[in-house]
């Protein structure tokens, strides 16, 4: 299964959460509302999660091995740092 599509909406309040992200599978099937968390050791990704009835959070979809997390994260974040970089050659052009 390979990631065909990662789109990053930046969040633009401040705050830990940076940006929600989409991804595409295999142009088939979307993953929607990861987020980008800023984090003491750097950003991280969040899995979609649910509210339980007892108050804790359940991811609904996430990835089942640390090495697909990682390589998830890694394009997510590197997305992120695109639209980061775009954002700042706009203003700089004057757009």
């Amino acid at each position: 299964m390979q990631i065909t599509d990662v789109r990053v909406r930046k969040i633009s309040k401040e705050g830990k959460l940076k940006a929600v992200a989409s991804i595409t599978l295999d142009d088939v099937f979307v993953v929607h509302d990861i987020k980008v968390i800023e984090g003491e050791k750097g950003l991280f990704i969040a899995m979609p999660s649910r509210k339980t009835t007892d108050g804790e959070y359940r991811d609904i979809a996430h990835p089942i091995t640390s090495e697909t997390r990682e390589q998830l994260q890694d394009l997510i974040v590197k997305q992120y740092q695109e639209e980061l970089l775009k954002e700042d050659g706009a203003e700089e052009s004057g757009f």
